[in-house]
């Protein structure tokens, strides 16, 4: 025989007991175990995938990359090149970049909330240049109300990034919740 139990509290917290059917009975999961924990709920997990379906013309120094293609935001978050999370908890986000740099300095970042949160691929591209691509991917906080994440490069001359779904990307996904 299996048993399924839920209990909730006065405040609606409580614990779910699923009892596998056994012949002595003694098969019991307890969520979240004696020690605490987690449990997720894949319907509330953001996540999305932009690309950037043509070139874009930057200047010297820091420019927003613009992403305009939508893969998929299962939540809806990303507005204007920009990823807001509406649900509080911790993000794993990647980004992209591709251009035709000569003899030039390139950086990437991740922007919270209009200002460098984590930096990524700096590299100087020697004479003659080529096709590069720079990336930078990390694990994130979101509080799910006011803060937002940006894609920004730097380019040491005036350049125009690469367009195409594999070359310029900014892709995130919800990890856990807070």
């Amino acid at each position: 025989m299996s048993t399924l139990a839920l209990a909730a509290g006065a405040s609606g917290t409580g614990s779910v007991t699923i009892q596998a059917p056994a012949t002595n009975n003694t098969d019991v999961i307890n969520l979240p175990d004696t020690n605490g924990g987690t449990i997720m709920v894949s319907s509330n997990m953001p996540a999305f995938s932009y690309y950037a379906s043509s070139g874009q013309s930057v200047t010297t120094g820091n420019n927003k990359v613009l992403f305009g293609t939508k893969e998929f935001d299962t939540n809806n978050n990303v507005s204007s090149s920009r990823f807001t999370p509406t649900v509080a908890g911790y993000y794993y986000l990647n980004s992209y970049v591709s251009g035709s740099w000569v003899n030039q300095e390139v950086a990437i970042y991740i922007y919270k909330n209009s200002n460098v949160f984590k930096n990524g691929t700096d590299m100087q591209v020697p004479t003659g240049g080529l096709n590069y691509g720079i990336g930078i991917n990390c694990l994130v906080y979101a509080n799910g109300s006011s803060d937002y994440f940006e894609i920004y490069i730097y380019s040491g001359n005036n350049q125009t990034l690469g367009g195409f779904s594999n070359g310029t990307y900014f892709t995130g996904s919800m990890v856990r919740g807070a």
